[in-house]
């Protein structure tokens, strides 16, 4: 069953097209893509059904536009702060600045467009485990350039790591991102209180030391073979 949002979430928007938005975003983050129904979305946002297909023509371009609304804002910031850390000389430095300006815009956004906040992320990472079709091509068409741009400018800074090793290494920030944003009181509960995973500062230092770890690693190829143990196969 759908669950609807609360009176809150739903209070008056300053026109019907951000009302809709509103509720899809709200609806998709909690429910997943395929378990609404454009009637759900209509319902949630006090509008009938023809208001949401007037505005966005189908679900699928309702969903493209929060996308562009929230990700237009991030990549940008996330572009002109590349843009300052490949200007780092020192290597190690120009590393942590390369991290440092993927991981900062999505965590201090002052509203939920200039980065998302949390609401969206949830809905980003609804939308990646889902596997919609819809979902992966616009995920894709949103984020793969900013992506590469990022992809390259680490690889310049570690040319001796296969490209590959650091498509898995950003792969595996990106959920740490997700997590971290999604789940903070998973960290103050496994701390015993003595962390706070609300703490937007510290979990951005946290996320970016670990990240510059990670990709300054030894190669998988170069990993030393006591290391490196096979994977055994199962028996029938």
């Amino acid at each position: 069953m759908v669950r609807k949002p609360t009176s809150r979430e739903t209070a008056r928007k300053p026109n019907m097209r951000e009302a809709i938005l509103a509720a899809a975003e709200e609806l998709f983050a909690t429910n997943g893509f395929n378990a609404v129904s454009v009637r759900d979305i209509a319902q949630a946002a006090g509008a009938n059904p023809g208001s949401v297909t007037y505005h966005f023509k189908t679900k699928d371009g309702l969903l493209l536009e929060i996308y562009r609304r929230h990700c237009g804002p991030m990549n940008l910031r996330r572009s002109e702060l590349l843009a300052a850390a490949k200007r780092v000389r020192d290597l190690q430095d120009r590393l942590e600045a390369i991290v440092r300006a993927y991981v900062v815009p999505a965590f201090t956004s002052g509203s939920d467009l200039a980065g998302g906040g949390a609401r969206f992320t949830r809905l980003r990472a609804v939308m990646s485990a889902e596997g919609n079709e819809v979902a992966r091509k616009i995920i894709a068409q949103t984020f793969d350039d900013t992506s590469h741009a990022f992809i390259d400018a680490i690889h310049e800074s570690l040319p001796h790591i296969p490209r590959t090793d650091i498509v898995w290494r950003s792969h595996f920030l990106l959920g740490a991102l997700y997590y971290s944003l999604v789940t903070p009181d998973r960290v103050s509960r496994l701390s015993r209180g003595e962390a706070d995973g609300s703490d937007a500062a510290g979990a951005i230092e946290q996320l970016v030391q670990a990240t510059v770890a990670a990709f300054q690693a030894p190669a998988l190829d170069q990993a030393a073979p006591a290391r490196r143990r096979p994977v055994a196969s199962s028996k029938t």
